[in-house]
């Protein structure tokens, strides 16, 4: 298993692994992905297997305190000198789950914004997920402004 940073050739393999790990609702499309390799590829951790993506995790760095809906499709709104690593989504491909992959992503991108002198990292999830993320340290902040995709979410914090 090999972690590295995103380019512009991978958008489609990116595209695919969103579709499979998130409704229609909630996934970003290729334009929106295309957008954010093109402005931060740096904050786009790809979790491959013998060349094979079989998950990442994504964000923008931002000096807000929590997610907005905006920072989903704006990646104009990314701020490298930020105070907060954001992460859009936790991403790890069915056969692949259950197996402490996403962990493994989730523990590097943690390092990383230690690393780059972050705050701390922000997210937002649904109910069935806050107690995934307490493992690693964030705290759940309560529900969200959020609507993306029209389900209910909560404001996670890891501060540093």
């Amino acid at each position: 298993m090999d972690i590295r940073n995103a380019t512009l050739s991978d958008l489609s393999a990116i595209t695919a692994v969103e579709a499979e790990c998130f409704p229609p609702a909630e996934a970003a499309s290729e334009k929106v992905f295309e957008a954010r390799l093109r402005v931060y590829p740096n904050h786009f951790w790809l979790l491959e297997d013998n060349g094979n993506l079989i998950g990442f995790i994504n964000g923008m760095v931002t000096d807000e305190s929590i997610i907005r809906d905006e920072m989903f499709e704006g990646a104009g709104l990314h701020n490298e000198n930020g105070n907060w690593q954001a992460v859009f989504g936790v991403n790890t491909i069915p056969e692949y789950r259950r197996k402490g992959l996403a962990a493994m992503i989730m523990e590097h991108v943690i390092s990383d914004a230690k690393r780059q002198g972050r705050k701390g990292c922000i997210l937002t999830c649904k109910e069935n997920l806050i107690h995934y993320y307490e493992k690693f340290g964030y705290i759940n902040e309560g529900v969200s402004n959020s609507i993306h995709g029209g389900a209910v979410w909560y404001d996670m914090r890891l501060t540093f």
